[in-house]
């Protein structure tokens, strides 16, 4: 193989990989839109009087490593609202996904520590399944669609 052969061969990889990780960034964007639009559904369908955060200021969630941060006074604020428009309203929300939530949060936080973000890493997107199919189903409750 000639030098301008493997020179080829590696831009052709190297080009690749780049797309591959461009497409992983914009399938994680993707996703995370989706997220986002469910918790500010969530905030808006609790009502003004029981929001506990401005619904837009989820959006934050999108700023790399503060989102970290931030996520934690999302999900309070979301089970929070969840829990107040319950009580009006008479129905049963237990903590609305707080606790699943929370260890969301301490997981993905737990992700950046070296060794333990083996394990933190799986369970973090399992939770945070779990948390978001929660909220979704509150959506619903809040919406009479239940």
């Amino acid at each position: 193989m000639s030098h301008s052969d493997s020179s080829a061969l590696a831009a052709m990889l190297g080009g690749g990989c780049l797309i591959f990780i461009l497409l992983g960034a914009a399938i994680g964007i993707a996703i995370a839109i989706f997220y986002i639009l469910t918790m500010q559904k969530a905030l808006n369908l609790a009502g003004e009087r029981h929001q506990k955060m401005n619904p837009s200021m989820v959006w934050l969630m999108l700023i790399p490593l503060f989102n970290l941060v931030w996520h934690f006074f999302v999900v309070k604020n979301v089970s929070d609202s969840i829990k107040s428009w319950a009580a009006e309203n008479g129905k049963s929300v237990d903590d609305a996904g707080y606790t699943i939530g929370l260890v969301t949060c301490i997981a993905q936080c737990c992700g950046l520590i070296p060794i333990l973000n083996i394990l933190a890493g799986p369970v973090g997107l399992v939770c945070l399944i779990i948390w978001w199919v929660k909220i979704a189903g509150f959506n619903k409750l809040m919406s009479g669609q239940v």
